[in-house]
C-alpha cells in the first residue's frame, strides 16, 4: 500500500476497523499497515463482530495475534458494540472478553438481525428519496462479499459520498440524521446490560467517541446532558472513556476543538474511570482518497501508559 504514509502521533491504538464491518483493510492489511508503522500495539475492534482468531497469510490461516507478534505488533481482539437504541452514538468497545462467551454470541446475533431489518428500511426511504443505492451494492461495498448480517451503516455512507450525493461519509450521515424521513431507529441493546456482559465474560469496556453523543438525550423516558448520561454508564460499572479521538475527521457537529476535546474528557473523567483510552478509528479511508483519511495511530494512547495501566497491561 504505497498510497500510505503516516508517522503515529501515539504507539497504542486502541480502535480501528477491517473489512470484517465498514473497514476497507483485510485484518492482515491493518496489523501489516501498523508494524510498518512501529505501532506497539494495535485494536481491532469492528462493529458489532467477534475479532478474528485467525488471519491468511501465503495462502494458510495462522493466529492472529501470533502473527502479529512476528512482525512485532501486539494485537488486541476487541469489538465496539453500538448501543441504546434511543441515543445516537453510543458506542463501547470490549477488550479481552472470551468471545465466544454465550450472552455475547446471543447479543451479536440479535444485533445482527435488528440491522437487516432497519438498513433495508433506511436503503427504502433513500431510495424512495431519489438515491441510487442498492442492496447488492452495499453487500459487495470495496469488493468485499458480505452477508446480510455483516452489513454496516458506513458502507451505505460511503456509497451516497461514492456516488456524488454527499461530499464526505461523515456528510451522508449528518444528513440522515437532520432528514427525519431518514430517521430509522434499530433495536440495540441497554449499555448497562453490556457493561454487564463483557465484565461476566472476563472482559473490559470502554466508551468510545464519547463527544458524538449529543449534547442532550434521552434516559429512561427523561432528557439529560451528555455528562449526565455519561455518569449513569460510570455508576454501572463502566472501565474506561476515549479521549483522544479523531473528531475533526468524523461527523462530530459541535463547536468544540479535538484538543479542547480531549483535555476536558481527561479533566472530567480521569479520577472517575480506570482508563483513558485512545484511538483513531482507522476505517482504511485512504484507499478511497477521501479528504480527511484517519490514520493508525493518528490518537491512541502512550505505550507507557498503557503497560502501566493496571487493566490494559494484562491484555498482552
Amino acid at each position: 500500500m504505497s498510497d500510505y504514509n503516516f508517522k503515529p502521533n501515539y504507539l497504542c491504538d486502541m480502535h480501528c476497523h477491517t473489512t470484517r464491518s465498514d473497514g476497507l483493510c483485510t485484518p492482515k492489511e491493518l496489523i501489516d499497515l501498523a508494524a510498518g508503522e512501529g505501532m506497539n500495539v494495535l485494536t481491532i475492534s469492528d462493529h458489532d463482530m467477534i475479532p478474528p482468531n485467525t488471519v491468511e497469510v501465503d495462502g494458510k490461516e495462522v493466529d492472529s495475534v501470533e502473527y502479529a507478534k512476528s512482525i512485532g505488533v501486539n494485537l488486541l481482539k476487541a469489538c465496539e458494540f453500538s448501543c441504546d437504541t434511543d441515543v445516537d452514538d453510543v458506542h463501547m468497545v470490549a477488550y479481552g472478553c472470551d468471545f465466544e462467551n454465550e450472552k455475547i454470541k446471543a447479543v451479536m446475533e440479535d444485533i445482527a438481525d435488528s440491522k437487516i431489518e432497519s438498513y433495508k428500511e433506511f436503503l427504502n426511504r433513500l431510495n424512495s428519496l431519489g438515491y441510487d443505492i442498492t442492496l447488492e451494492e452495499v453487500l459487495n461495498y470495496g469488493g468485499q462479499k458480505r452477508s446480510e448480517k455483516e452489513m454496516q451503516k458506513k458502507l451505505i455512507f460511503n456509497l451516497m459520498a461514492d456516488k456524488g450525493y454527499t461530499r464526505t461519509w461523515s456528510d451522508a450521515k449528518k444528513m440522515s440524521k437532520k432528514d427525519k424521513r431518514l430517521n430509522v431507529r434499530r433495536r440495540k441493546p441497554n449499555p448497562a446490560d453490556i457493561i454487564k456482559i463483557v465484565h461476566e465474560a472476563g472482559g473490559i469496556i470502554v466508551l468510545a467517541h464519547p463527544y458524538l453523543i449529543a449534547d442532550e438525550v434521552s434516559l429512561k423516558g427523561e432528557t439529560v446532558s451528555r455528562s449526565e448520561y455519561i455518569d449513569n454508564l460510570i455508576e454501572n460499572g463502566l472501565d474506561g472513556i476515549e479521549a483522544s479521538y479523531t473528531y475533526d475527521k468524523t461527523s462530530y457537529n459541535g463547536n468544540m476543538k479535538k484538543e479542547d476535546i480531549i483535555r476536558e474528557v481527561k479533566e472530567k473523567y480521569s479520577d472517575r474511570v480506570k482508563i483513558i483510552s485512545g484511538g483513531s478509528d482507522f476505517h482504511g479511508d485512504h484507499k478511497k482518497d477521501p479528504d480527511n483519511p484517519r490514520f493508525i495511530g493518528e490518537c491512541g494512547i502512550d505505550y507507557d501508559y498503557f503497560i502501566n495501566n493496571e487493566l490494559l497491561k494484562k491484555l498482552i
